[in-house]
């Protein structure tokens, strides 16, 4: 199994990186793991023409291309900002999951092809706010939205969130042996739901000079 793992913490040292490190030693024997740190890539974030007209990738966002079209899962680790993923992560969603290659709008209806199936994806978020508030204030707004309108939307499956907090007043002293075992837990158990459904995407993206969607 090919692991793609991305540390979206845009500092370096973070807790969630430490995390994502605790997942990568606890995956399954055999599985071939890759590790990516947002914060080492030169990009824009920035879609600057939306979907109308390409804005090429730089050359470490093709390299992450292919690391996407290539892996058979992901795992994601970053901290949740104003109930939403860091910035250079959410452009990297923007810049990353275009038309033709993450996914693909129909002509004539509102359905869509998900060209990530065959992977699956599993998501970590610290957070200052602990989950049961996250649930009773918010309904789990970033869970429901990483799982069915990012990873879900584009073929992701299972697509496993594991929300750790109260990060401050001393959270993760208190509860890290507890949440690495979650995480240690997730890691171990890492499946497809669907694997002969993988295509590579890529090339047909790439050969294509204005995407559609």
């Amino acid at each position: 199994m090919n692991v793609l793992l991305i540390d979206a913490h845009p500092d370096e040292g973070r807790y969630c990186s430490h995390l994502l490190e605790v997942y990568r030693a606890a995956l399954p024997p055999g599985a071939e793991s890759t590790l990516v740190a947002l914060r080492d890539l030169a990009f824009d974030p920035n879609l600057a023409h939306g979907y109308r007209k390409r804005t090429e990738w730089e050359p470490d966002l093709q390299r992450l291309a292919a690391q996407f079209d290539a892996c058979d899962h992901i795992a994601f680790a970053f901290p949740m900002w104003w109930g939403a993923e860091p910035a250079t992560l959410k452009g990297l969603l923007d810049r990353l999951f275009l038309p033709g290659f993450a996914f693909a709008y129909h002509e004539n209806d509102t359905f869509w092809d998900r060209y990530m199936a065959g992977r699956s994806a599993d998501v970590i978020i610290t957070m200052d706010t602990p989950p049961f508030f996250l649930w009773l204030a918010y309904g789990n707004a970033i869970i429901h939205r990483w799982k069915k309108q990012v990873l879900g939307f584009a073929g992701f499956k299972p697509v496993r969130i594991l929300p750790l907090g109260q990060i401050k007043f001393g959270g993760a002293d208190r509860k890290g042996a507890k949440w690495e075992g979650k995480v240690r837990r997730l890691a171990g158990s890492v499946r497809q739901a669907e694997p002969a459904r993988k295509r590579l995407r890529l090339e047909t993206f790439l050969a294509r000079r204005t995407p559609r969607g």
